[in-house]
């Protein structure tokens, strides 16, 4: 059974609500095509093309290491910007619940991918948000959503490996 989740106050718990289900279509092309093929390792590139739905296309290809194209996005960098930017929107969505006024946000996560004789795995994510507070939110109610967003998260309920958030927390005033 596939359950959406909505997120009940600090401390609280997850309300499910039983057969409610998204989809994401996405089209993928392969454009690496040199004319030869797969015919051998060399003789095709990783490059592909990401559509979705009234978006703009994604041009992506594999990491350098793989033979990439480094102006491209590879999916391992948006394995790690899924992770961040669905950790922030719950964040955003839970301070906005609890009152706690945030001004700026950004983050700077890194993914740790080992490879292994049969291929490669993630080992961990850290997420490093900078987020700037209204004078007067409650910084440690803003720490303990961070903790609250991550178990949120859908992104990181569905992966296997460590994801762990390093926060750092500054107050200004309102513009």
């Amino acid at each position: 059974m596939i359950y959406a989740i909505e997120y009940e106050s600090l401390g609280g718990t997850l309300v499910s609500t039983p057969n409610k289900t998204h989809t994401y279509p996405v089209r993928l092309q392969w454009t690496g095509n040199r004319g030869q093929g797969t015919t051998s390792y060399r003789t095709y590139d990783r490059d592909y093309t990401l559509s979705i739905p009234g978006k703009p296309d994604l041009f992506c290809s594999s990491d350098p290491a793989f033979r990439g194209d480094p102006s491209r996005h590879n999916p391992e960098e948006q394995l790690v910007g899924a992770l961040s930017g669905c950790h922030m929107l719950w964040y955003l969505h839970l301070c906005a619940v609890h009152q706690v006024v945030v001004l700026d946000y950004s983050d700077q996560p890194v993914g740790t991918m080992a490879e292994t004789a049969s291929g490669g795995q993630f080992k961990a994510v850290v997420l490093r948000p900078r987020v700037v507070l209204a004078v007067g939110s409650d910084v440690a109610v803003a720490q303990q959503l961070h903790e609250e967003a991550h178990h949120a998260c859908f992104i990181a309920n569905s992966v296997n490996f460590p994801v762990t958030c390093e926060p750092t927390f500054e107050t200004d005033v309102y513009p």
